[in-house]
């Protein structure tokens, strides 16, 4: 198996920051689009666990656009053949002080696109050293 080829990488590189967008500007259309639509789909989120299409989409629609704002460090895409990938973030918000979040997906391409089939995201409190 090929691990991180060049062009897959640029290629979810370009899915992941379109996603990283569409969320600071509460674009819930993208953010739908980037999920794939499908009931095994999932997404375990700071304080909430969603299982399939359906409970994202609902998520997403009812969730404030209030403090989305963020900046992210440390993001590693890693690919997997031609048709997986997982990317990982550390991101930072403003109106939390102290802590870090992380958060990971894992991408696979269908003949849409590259879609989301699994993200989870947490935050803990920012580590006193960081490697």
């Amino acid at each position: 198996m090929d691990i991180d080829l060049p062009d897959v990488v640029a290629e979810v590189g370009e899915a992941f920051a379109r996603y990283e967008a569409a969320l600071v500007g509460n674009d819930v259309a993208t953010l739908d689009e980037l999920f794939h639509n499908d009931p095994r789909t999932l997404r375990y989120g700071g304080g909430e666990n969603l299982y399939g299409y359906a409970e994202i989409q609902a998520f997403r629609a009812a969730r404030s656009p209030v403090g989305l704002m963020r900046s992210t460090a440390r993001t590693v895409i890693t690919s997997y053949g031609r048709d997986t990938a997982v990317a990982s973030t550390l991101f930072y918000r403003d109106n939390a002080p102290g802590k870090v979040g992380r958060q990971m997906q894992t991408w696979v391409r269908f003949p849409e696109g590259w879609r989301i089939v699994a993200a989870h995201v947490s935050t803990i409190d920012e580590p006193r050293e960081s490697p």
